[in-house]
C-alpha cells in the first residue's frame, strides 16, 4: 500500500492533479493534528537539533514542519531538513495542495511561480508533498517556492521521484529518518525567470537512521539528467556531500566518534532498494 500511495503522490507531484476537497470529520482532523504535533512539538525551530551547520550567509527559515536555508543569489534552497516518521506516513493522506506560493518568511521574497512558467523546467520539491501528506498545513508548506528548484521532467518524475518513494519506504520500516535535501550550488551557469532562478547541475539527499542499535547513514549525489542507472550507483558517504557542499550534517545529533562511523562510509547492504520501482522508472517514468 505504501508503494501505491507513493506512486500516486509522485504522479500528482508531476501532473498537478489532486482532490481539492477537505475532510469534514472532526475526528480525522484531530488525528491529523496529533500526527502534526508528533513531527515537531513546540515552536517551529524547537528540538531541531538535526539541522545542518553551514558557514554560508544564507537565511535559515523555520516552518512548522521543516526548516530550510535559502540562497538569495540563486533563489533556491541550499538545504531543506525535516524528520520523517512512520507514524506520519500511516496517517490518512490529506488532499494535495494545488497552488505554489511565495514564501512569506523569506527576507526579500522568494522565487515566484511564474519564474518557472514555460521555462522547460518543473518545480522540483526538496521536501516532497508525499512526505507531508499527514497534515493540511504541512502539505501547504511544501508548496512554498522556497522549497523548489528547477528540475527537468525526466529527473523530477524519474530518479528523484524514485528516491523520494524509497525514502518513505525506509522511514516506514525503520520508524523514522532524518532527511536533508538540496541542490548543489557549484557550477550553476543557467537561470530562468525574472528572478533568475539558478538551474542546478546535481542534487543531493542525506539520510540518517538513529533508531535502535543499527544506526546508519547514507547519502546520494545525483546528476540533473534523465538517468537509467540504479539509485545504488549514486550512493555516497555523508562525508562526501559535506566535502562538496561545505555543510556539516547532523553535528549536534552525535558525538565525534559516532559521527565518524556514520558519515565516513556506507554499508549498502543495510539499505534495501525496490527493484520493481527501479524498473518502473526506467521503463515508464523516464519516458513521460
Amino acid at each position: 500500500m505504501l508503494l501505491i500511495g507513493g506512486i500516486l503522490y509522485g504522479f500528482y507531484e508531476y501532473t498537478g492533479m489532486g482532490d481539492s476537497s477537505t475532510s469534514s470529520s472532526s475526528y480525522l482532523n484531530d488525528v491529523n493534528r496529533q500526527h502534526s504535533e508528533s513531527a515537531f512539538s513546540g515552536s517551529p525551530s524547537e528540538e531541531r537539533d538535526f539541522l545542518p551547520q553551514s558557514s554560508s550567509s544564507n537565511q535559515v527559515v523555520h516552518h512548522r514542519h521543516y526548516s530550510l536555508a535559502y540562497n538569495e543569489k540563486y533563489e533556491i534552497p541550499e538545504w531543506v531538513a525535516y524528520r520523517l516518521t512512520s507514524e506520519s506516513l500511516k496517517a490518512k493522506n490529506v488532499p494535495r495542495a494545488k497552488k505554489f506560493k511565495e514564501d512569506p518568511d523569506v527576507d526579500g521574497r522568494s522565487a515566484k511561480h511564474s519564474d518557472y512558467t514555460r521555462s522547460g523546467y518543473t518545480r522540483g520539491h526538496m521536501a516532497p508533498a508525499g512526505d507531508m501528506a499527514f497534515n493540511t498545513e504541512a502539505m501547504k508548506e511544501t508548496f512554498y517556492m522556497s522549497n523548489m528548484a528547477p528540475q527537468i521532467r525526466p529527473f523530477n518524475n524519474g530518479i528523484w521521484k524514485e528516491l523520494e518513494e524509497q525514502v518513505r519506504d525506509w522511514a516506514y520500516d525503520d520508524k523514522s529518518l532524518y532527511v536533508i535535501s538540496g541542490p548543489l550550488m557549484d557550477g550553476i551557469d543557467e537561470s530562468i525567470g525574472k528572478n533568475k532562478v539558478g538551474v542546478p547541475k546535481s542534487f543531493y539527499k542525506v539520510l540518517l537512521d538513529m533508531e535502535g542499535r543499527d544506526k546508519k547513514g547514507i547519502a546520494f549525489v545525483i546528476p540533473h539528467a534523465r538517468l537509467d542507472k540504479r539509485l545504488q550507483d549514486y550512493a555516497v558517504p555523508i562525508d562526501e556531500v559535506e566535502k562538496i557542499t561545505g555543510i556539516d550534517f547532523f553535528a549536534s545529533l552525535t558525538d565525534d566518534q559516532e559521527e565518524e562511523r556514520l558519515e565516513s562510509s556506507i554499508n549498502i547492504n543495510k539499505w534495501e532498494f525496490d527493484n520493481k520501482r527501479y524498473r518502473l522508472r526506467v521503463e515508464k517514468w523516464n519516458k513521460q
